[in-house]
């Protein structure tokens, strides 16, 4: 079993069997695999009882007594996922390792992520134990090999790790910490192409607590986090190898966390990936990577392999996971860390705010007028035309050319393209024609007609406008449908749910930075409506009062410093809390305020995403986003979307749309990531 360092607690899930007897052990495999058929339960209950030592020694004995070989016994036995997981409990961690790779750069094509999982995520020791194994088990060399199935800086990068010359000195150098920041800074933001040596030199050599403090200032003096110069400045494998190094000096069990969800959610499940990472991690940090997992993702990693997997397969992974941590219904000590440093990390971030449409240079809107109107006289309708102009023209440039279509011409440009094109992509387009503000406007009167109420359409747009957006929509609406939308709001909805849209319409959110004192306050507030407060003061109705206005009313910064102390004052994170003791309406708009607060793009990249999934578009929901967001913040939307999804929103996009509405959303999305 692996030994925790000194004064360490052990984080495993798979422990040391008590009164062992590997001679006992080996008969009762052999019984199990004796005669027609074999005993499967028996095997899997014995191999994944036992620590990763003793099934060594449970090897050594059942050679010794029966002359053969166990693990080619249980290959002989067992088939398909099963056997690979078993198999490879069978071997020790450096061995498993070298297999891995030794399958992901054989035969035609490699598998780089299996290469940047292992070698981006083993210590020191457990690269030249990985090394030692590799020679030992297939007669090479593992860098050899590597260098003959890699290539560029993606290689050098992999040959840098293989070398396991990490530093392990935990005394940093402030002095160090400063320079490796401005060397990062001028190998990437500041220089006209990138010098990749040195985030080579850097991240493959310092120590990870010198790392982590880089991170950090690189942060607070750059307004960037170290991952999105990483997206910007490089590329391909070389790229992800980077990010993964990152999170891997950040948080290891992280990493594996993030991996495990990966390879379990949507159609299909990566087999490989989620039986490498349980084999791997049982006996290193399986419980840290189980916590982390519950607080990212709202689910115990138990019950998603329960159901996403099954048969002998399943209980075997199921026993490696070592428990289900749904039961517990709280946060765990470690992972309200996680949560308290990701709030800490989105409230120092400084994210530049990119669109990706943008004012065409050399703009001549007398030539689109024309143009336009060529594409629509006569029989049929240039939809390319259309779709090239309107979709690369900003906002402001498109109403130019409504002003000239009319001059020129004495037509609504707006009824003329209601009539020559329909469905999806007529919203579309007409969407982009429309001033922002009007859009805002049009869709959250829409949201209220008729029968029944597009909830989360209101949600959508009035937790995540700015007050400037909030008193421009309030105008529109005015104008344009000659009623206020506090009265709309008013007439369609109702309870806590109609008080909250109505102090969100009146966009008077404070603009200030934070106040740490009243922040504290506001966090007790939100404990005693949330029900975890220890000592809970005041009526539930005044502190249902206060909890709106602080949601509705506080300026983001300070909101970000709110939900911090949340953590740590009750060690639970707010998104999850109100999630679990909320519902309906309230519970969604306070949730779609919170994400907002933590990380806006990626609150559209989540409903973008849900657009796309599953049976059936929500073509609606797909539109407003892409028209509302594609001059504020699309290209950051692109970029959480892909680094969630682990596929980009083009791809999204092109496997879920079809026609001119799928040729006029890719131009919106502005390109492939």
């Amino acid at each position: 079993m692996a030994k925790p360092a000194q004064g360490a607690k052990y984080r495993g899930s798979i422990h040391d069997f008590p009164g062992f007897d590997p001679s006992q052990d080996a008969e009762a495999l052999y019984t199990a695999m004796k005669g027609f058929g074999s005993d499967k339960e028996a095997i899997l209950e014995l191999i994944t009882s036992r620590s990763n030592r003793q099934r060594q020694e449970i090897c050594q004995s059942y050679k010794s007594l029966y002359g053969k070989d166990l693990l080619a016994d249980l290959k002989y036995e067992l088939t398909g996922k099963f056997e690979r997981l078993i198999v490879g409990l069978m071997r020790p961690l450096s061995y498993c390792d070298a297999k891995e790779i030794k399958d992901a750069i054989s035969g035609i094509g490699t598998d780089e992520k299996c290469l940047i999982e292992i070698l981006a995520s083993r210590t020191n020791e457990q690269i030249h134990q990985l090394v030692a194994a590799y020679k030992d088990a297939y007669e090479r060399d593992l860098e050899a090999d590597i260098i003959g199935d890699t290539s560029g800086h993606f290689q050098k990068m992999l040959v840098v790790l293989l070398q396991g010359t990490r530093e392990e000195d935990d005394v940093v150098s402030e002095d160090l910490v400063q320079q490796d920041v401005q060397d990062l800074y001028e190998a990437g933001e500041l220089k006209w192409g990138t010098d990749e040596a040195q985030f080579i030199y850097i991240l493959g050599n310092r120590s990870k607590q010198h790392l982590r403090l880089v991170f950090d200032e690189y942060l607070k003096t750059t307004g960037k986090p170290i991952e999105a110069s990483i997206r910007g400045e490089l590329s391909g494998d070389f790229e992800k190898l980077m990010l993964a190094v990152v999170k891997c000096i950040r948080s290891t069990p992280e990493y594996f966390a993030e991996r495990l969800f990966k390879a379990m959610k949507g159609l299909g499940t990566r087999d490989n990936t989620l039986i490498r990472i349980m084999v791997s991690r049982s006996e290193l940090d399986m419980l840290d990577i189980r916590e982390i997992f519950r607080t990212k993702y709202e689910k115990s990693l138990y019950s998603m392999i329960k159901n996403d997997t099954s048969g002998d397969y399943k209980k075997a992974l199921l026993k490696l996971c070592g428990g289900d941590d749904d039961a517990a219904g709280q946060f765990f000590p470690e992972a309200a860390q996680v949560a308290y440093q990701m709030w800490e990390l989105s409230a120092v971030a400084r994210v530049e705010l990119r669109g990706t449409v943008r004012p065409v240079d050399n703009f001549n809107p007398d030539a689109d007028a024309k143009a336009l109107r060529k594409a629509m006289k006569g029989l049929g309708t240039d939809e390319d035309t259309i779709i090239d102009i309107i979709t690369h023209r900003s906002n402001a440039q498109r109403q130019q050319i409504r002003q000239i279509f009319k001059s020129h011409f004495g037509r609504d440009l707006m009824a003329d393209l209601k009539s020559e094109i329909s469905g999806d992509l007529a919203r579309l387009i007409l969407g982009l024609m429309m001033p922002p503000a009007h859009y805002d406007a049009k869709q959250l009167k829409k949201a209220m007609e008729g029968a029944g109420t597009d909830e989360k359409a209101l949600i959508e747009i009035l937790a995540t406008r700015t007050n400037a957006e909030i008193r421009a929509i309030c105008e529109a609406y005015k104008e344009d449908y000659h009623k206020s939308l506090e009265d709309a709001l008013s007439s369609d909805t109702s309870g806590h749910f109609k008080r909250i849209l109505i102090s969100l319409a009146t966009g008077n959110r404070e603009e200030a930075g934070e106040d740490r004192d009243q922040a504290r306050e506001d966090a007790q507030v939100a404990a005693e409506i949330l029900e975890i407060a220890d000592t809970p003061s005041g009526d539930k109705t005044s502190l249902e009062t206060r909890f709106m206005t602080i949601l509705c009313t506080r300026s983001y910064p300070h909101l970000r410093r709110v939900f911090q102390e949340f953590v740590k004052m009750t060690n639970y994170d707010i998104e999850h809390t109100i999630k679990k003791e909320m519902s309906g309406d309230v519970r969604d708009v306070f949730v779609a305020i919170v994400q907002s607060v933590k990380n806006k793009p990626l609150f559209f990249a989540d409903k973008l995403y849900k657009s796309m999934k599953g049976a059936g578009t929500d073509e609606k929901a797909l539109t407003r986003i892409m028209v509302s967001r594609s001059e504020i913040d699309l290209l950051n939307i692109r970029r959480e979307f892909i680094e969630k999804y682990d596929k980009s929103l083009h791809q999204a996009i092109e496997g879920d749309t079809s026609g001119d509405f799928l040729k006029a959303l890719l131009a919106i999305c502005g390109g492939e990531d």
